[in-house]
């Protein structure tokens, strides 16, 4: 890599934002919110902005002369054939499959006699690729299927009802489904979640009172029953049947932790909803159930989780009994073939044990080595179970695997021109500013030199107790390929280590959050792995927010930041769609003096300073961003084109017709990759990529 200083142009000329006079009171304090116009997303005024902003970042981005040549590369290495592990419907076996560079995978099936057919393909649902298929489910004997469509990214649903064995839509389609699967009750009829359609703009009108209906094949929408959310409002509300068909499971939430949790027996006609768990205090869900007999995955008493039994007839938690116990390391439990398994998470690696359903331990699973196992899970009556491993140098594979005898083999494995073994990972152990110990994992090219000059990716979440495990991604073997290190710290906040770990980065904790993130870049910077002037950090969502202010914290620590629908405006993130529900990672502005202040102190739109120097930033969104509304990124990116002083560019860059991030077609997720690695590396001063040669 050559690298020198970017070509000097001078100070981007950025598209006027206006400001207004709009104030906020919080108890005492008045805040100015200037942009507070730019949270209208219907307004012909917010969409001027977002073209003029689009049209300035497009230039941008036009005038590096590696784009293309990285674009060439990350398209060569995502065209490999992408099959998903098959599952069994009625005489069908159904999986997923991708010849490269489809948008959307499609869903195939063979019948008895090995025939392939298409059997659904979200490619053809909209010309542009932003209509997705958001989940589908089958009823118990296979012959009808339920099935959710996004448009343009939205949390907002529509559900296709088919007849599976001719592919013929057999009645009127659902709409208005928000944060919602599709449960069966035999084939009949299924449960669904959703809200009343709020009135102003659906893409950023609050939502907080779900319900849980029941739709009886044959009879319209507007005569569906709610089941459960009339009389208790809840945020999130979700409904299951067991596998039997003997029990519907009702969770409840008012957060995106703790939940309520219900049963009802679906044998008796007329039969009440009883009550498992009556408060939010823990997360409870039930796995299992063999006959009466209840098996439940739970925190309660066990910030590592634990499973435990209970009988319908007496399940209230004083009556709950241990069948796989808590342990150092976190659990997550599946169910498949008729065992248990239990995957355990180990400073975020992968281990995974076998039980049988009087809690026998069968074995430990050997798995191929380090990294992430997911799977396992499957009808009772399955003879092959499929699991996926991954890491951060090896490509997804999926494996068969005999539950009874013990033994995997490779089922899929990804043809990608990657080769793995020029690469290593790395786990380390650094110390956050409390002392707290951190792990983190670096992966780079053999051979690399600690010279300080190499450019970093550093990804960070920490939150909503989403653990960070190792997973392949083309995107970041274009940047190892280009001599880039990719680090991953386990920051506070996420799920790596329990409750414990969650709770430490929430609330007026959540600077511990912040304090890792930097202490990790120091970290890097302190060994030589990188230094400042090639040191970029990334993060999404809550990991936008991470950006957002570890950036207008340390502006000095990075040469480039890269927040992508990020929760930038910490005053008023709870006032928009179901974000009230994140309230207990963040508190909210009303809550309190104390609570209010604290989230002013770091909340990222409130901290960008006049006259400070800030790294070269390229803020993303989707303007159908429904979950973090584009608002966030938008006020974000104005009040740092206002104040930054130097030529550091700050650019935002806006998908049209795409939301949050799921189902995103491949051809945008490519060209979005390949503009944050060009925009990264060419404000690094890095102006020849050894992929511009091939």
């Amino acid at each position: 890599m050559n690298a020198q200083s970017p070509k000097d142009s001078g100070k981007l000329k950025y598209p006027e934002t206006k400001k207004t006079d709009h104030t906020d009171m919080y108890f005492d304090t008045q805040v100015n919110d200037p942009y507070h116009w730019l949270e209208d997303d219907r307004s012909s005024e917010t969409g001027a902005w977002v073209k003029a902003q689009n049209e300035v970042t497009n230039e941008y981005l036009a005038q590096i002369p590696f784009r293309e040549a990285i674009k060439s590369r990350m398209e060569k290495l995502w065209n490999y054939e992408k099959i998903s592990a098959p599952f069994k419907e009625g005489n069908y076996t159904y999986y997923y499959k991708n010849n490269g560079l489809q948008n959307q995978s499609v869903l195939y099936r063979k019948d008895a006699s090995g025939k392939e057919e298409i059997f659904l393909d979200p490619n053809t649902f909209s010309k542009d690729g932003t209509t997705s298929l958001g989940g589908l489910d089958f009823s118990r004997d296979g012959s009808k299927v339920a099935y959710a469509i996004s448009e343009g990214g939205s949390d907002w649903r529509k559900v296709i009802i088919m007849d599976a064995i001719t592919k013929k839509i057999i009645e009127n389609t659902l709409v208005d489904v928000k944060f919602s699967g599709v449960s069966w009750k035999g084939n009949d009829g299924f449960y669904y979640s959703s809200y009343d359609k709020p009135k102003g703009s659906e893409l950023s009108a609050k939502t907080d009172q779900h319900k849980l209906y029941y739709h009886k094949l044959g009879t319209a929408q507007k005569e569906d029953k709610v089941i459960f959310g009339l009389d208790q409002k809840r945020r999130y509300v979700g409904g299951s049947v067991t596998e039997d068909d003997r029990y519907l499971v009702i969770s409840a939430a008012n957060s995106t932790y703790g939940n309520e949790l219900y049963i009802k027996d679906l044998t008796q006609s007329n039969s009440p909803i009883i009550t498992i768990v009556d408060n939010f205090e823990n997360s409870s869900y039930v796995i299992e159930n063999e006959g009466s007999k209840l098996f439940i995955s739970t925190d309660f008493k066990a910030p590592n989780q634990r499973v435990v039994t209970v009988d319908v007839s007496n399940p209230k938690q004083e009556n709950w009994k241990d069948f796989i116990a808590e342990t150092e390391n976190v659990l997550s439990p599946s169910t498949g073939g008729g065992y248990f398994f239990a995957n355990y998470m180990k400073d975020a690696v992968s281990v995974v044990k076998q039980y049988d359903y009087t809690g026998k331990l069968i074995r430990e699973i050997a798995l191929p080595g380090l990294g992430s196992a997911g799977g396992f899970g499957g009808k009772k009556a399955e003879k092959t179970l499929y699991y996926s491993f991954t890491n951060y140098t090896t490509p997804g594979t999926i494996y068969s695997f005999e539950p009874n005898k013990g033994t995997s083999e490779v089922y899929e494995k990804p043809k990608v021109d990657f080769k793995s073994e020029n690469y290593e990972s790395k786990q380390v152990f650094y110390t956050s500013k409390d002392g707290t110990k951190i792990p983190m994992i670096i992966t780079y090219k053999k051979g690399l030199k600690l010279n300080g000059k190499n450019p970093t990716m550093l990804y960070g979440y920490g939150g909503f107790n989403v653990s960070l495990t190792p997973s392949f991604s083309i995107s970041n073997a274009i940047w190892m390929e280009n001599g880039g290190v990719y680090a991953v710290p386990n920051l506070r906040g996420g799920g790596e280590y329990g409750k414990r770990w969650h709770d430490a980065g929430t609330k007026m904790q959540k600077q511990n959050v912040f304090d890792d993130f930097i202490a990790a870049a120091e970290y890097l910077i302190a060994n030589n792995y990188t230094s400042k002037d090639y040191l970029a950090i990334r993060g999404g969502s809550n990991g936008g927010l991470l950006v957002g202010a570890t950036m207008t914290q340390r502006p000095d620590l990075m040469k480039v930041a890269l927040p992508a629908v990020g929760v930038m405006d910490m005053l008023r993130y709870h006032t928009f769609t179901a974000g009230a529900g994140w309230a207990y990672d963040y508190g909210t502005a009303e809550d309190s003096v104390e609570m209010f202040n604290y989230l002013k102190g770091y909340s990222p739109v409130h901290n960008v300073k006049k006259g400070a120097k800030y790294p070269a930033t390229m803020v993303t969104t989707g303007d159908h961003d429904d979950r973090v509304v584009p608002a966030h990124s938008f006020k974000f990116a104005a009040e740092l084109q206002d104040k930054q002083t130097g030529n550091n560019p700050t650019l935002i860059r806006i998908d049209i017709n795409a939301g949050h991030g799921a189902g995103k077609s491949v051809a945008a997720t490519i060209q979005e990759n390949v503009d944050i690695q060009a925009f990264t590396l060419y404000n690094m001063g890095i102006m020849k990529l050894p992929l511009a040669k091939k």
